[in-house]
């Protein structure tokens, strides 16, 4: 059977078993016109006064937007954003464009106008967050969990704070969107090594889907509560990017039922776990790096049973990537166990813990092959998991070795596999 997985910017096709399960999203309609879907969604909000009470001259106007790892459509979504504002009255220089990079890199120009497209990149005021600059911070206290709170100065001094997305499961946030644009999306690093600490993530209720009981997003919560003049506009999208909702008002009610759209469409029961499950990271923005996939793992990590195996299918155009805390735990360690080991010491929270925390985790749970262009087999090996270079023929031998009960997850962690007994 040939079935098409997200995988780079085109897909892969490949081919599986006849008796495998294969689980696509259950996708809504994309709407008719996003312009007017938008523009409707800032005039009758969820929870909160429409925009154009909220946006005149002189108002100083904060926009958070998602960076290039991210499928928000940015360039569709914010031009709309920006002459709903202008047309209130808002003057271009009272309007700034935030990059809510959290720890991730910046990015070059040429990034930042494949992002925002070449008119606002060039003609608005577009800066990227810095999580290690203390002077781009300021400190609001601490969350009740103890944790230090900073948070971008110029989101501070705004008077009014439109927080852009979209709403997808996450696999310890529960949900992408909503309060994640604050934090980690442009607090500071001690913020975010709090949120994200290995205890955190260690958490049972830190996982797709949950938001209520789950202490990571509890807290983005509480902390995007306490900044003033917040405004939400997420959006939730299909296969090929195309905008199937708007959720625009409050950054909790709004975020929330948008969550609820998202996970009708990508929760399946399953009686039992698989021998194999077969994964992707959705393509194309989202497996740009090896370090991005550890989502499609966590995905697959729900399906598959303990002891089995996992196929990652993941393009990762910009390696692991090979600069920056990740590639640089990996290198250090062993076997998944010396990072465990490592990650046990009391309050031991340096960057990018949390991805190789999760990574590890899975680890201990099923045996992790991976197929990518972007990867060498050293690059594989030296991340502790196994490289496939023949689709056909690993899926084939796996089958052999852990058992035939296959499963395909053709866009990752778009899919949220849940045992029967989880709903009861």
């Amino acid at each position: 059977m040939h079935i098409k997985l997200d995988y780079g910017r085109d897909g892969i096709t490949i081919d599986i078993p006849d008796n495998a399960d294969v689980f696509l999203v259950r996708e809504t309609p994309a709407l008719p016109d996003e312009v007017v879907a938008i523009q409707s969604a800032l005039c009758h909000p969820i929870g909160h006064p429409p925009l154009d009470e909220l946006a005149q001259k002189g108002t100083r106007v904060v926009i958070l937007h998602t960076d290039i790892t991210r499928a928000t459509p940015n360039r569709r979504l914010l031009p709309v954003m920006l002459a709903e504002l202008e047309r209130n009255g808002v003057r271009r220089k009272d309007i700034t464009l935030l990059n809510a990079l959290g720890t991730h890199r910046p990015q070059t120009d040429q990034e930042m106008i494949q992002l925002l497209g070449a008119e606002i990149a060039k003609n608005y005021r577009c800066l990227q967050h810095n999580a290690f600059d203390p002077d781009q911070l300021v400190s609001i206290g601490t969350s009740p969990l103890g944790h230090p709170i900073q948070l971008n100065r110029h989101l501070m001094d705004a008077d009014l704070k439109i927080l852009t997305g979209f709403i997808e499961p996450h696999f310890f946030a529960g949900f992408s969107g909503g309060p994640k644009a604050i934090l980690p999306g442009v607090a500071g690093a001690a913020s975010i090594f709090g949120n994200h600490s290995p205890l955190m993530i260690a958490d049972p209720q830190a996982d797709f889907n949950i938001t209520e009981g789950n202490p990571i997003w509890e807290e983005m919560q509480d902390v995007a509560l306490r900044v003033p003049g917040t405004f939400l506009l997420n959006v939730t999208l299909d296969r090929a990017n195309r905008i199937t909702g708007v959720y625009a008002g409050d950054v909790i009610r709004a975020h929330r039922a948008g969550c609820r759209a998202v996970r009708a469409g990508s929760t399946f029961p399953i009686a039992q776990p698989y021998d194999l499950v077969v994964t992707t990271n959705s393509g194309y923005p989202l497996d740009q790096n090896l370090y991005q996939c550890v989502k499609g793992l966590a995905a697959a990590r729900r399906a598959v049973r303990e002891g089995g195996a996992i196929l990652l299918l993941a393009a990762c155009e910009e390696g692991l990537p090979n600069g920056g805390a990740y590639a640089q735990w990996l290198r250090a360690a062993e076997s998944p166990e010396d990072i465990l080991r490592a990650l046990s010491q009391p309050g031991f929270t340096p960057q990018d813990a949390w991805q190789v925390q999760i990574q590890v985790q899975l680890q201990t749970h099923a045996d992790v092959y991976i197929y990518s262009d972007g990867l060498s087999d050293e690059q594989i090996k030296m991340a502790l998991f196994q490289p496939c270079r023949d689709i056909p023929a690993t899926i084939e031998k796996l089958m052999d070795e852990y058992g035939p009960r296959v499963c395909v997850l053709p866009q990752g962690p778009l899919t949220i596999l849940e045992k029967e007994t989880d709903h009861s």
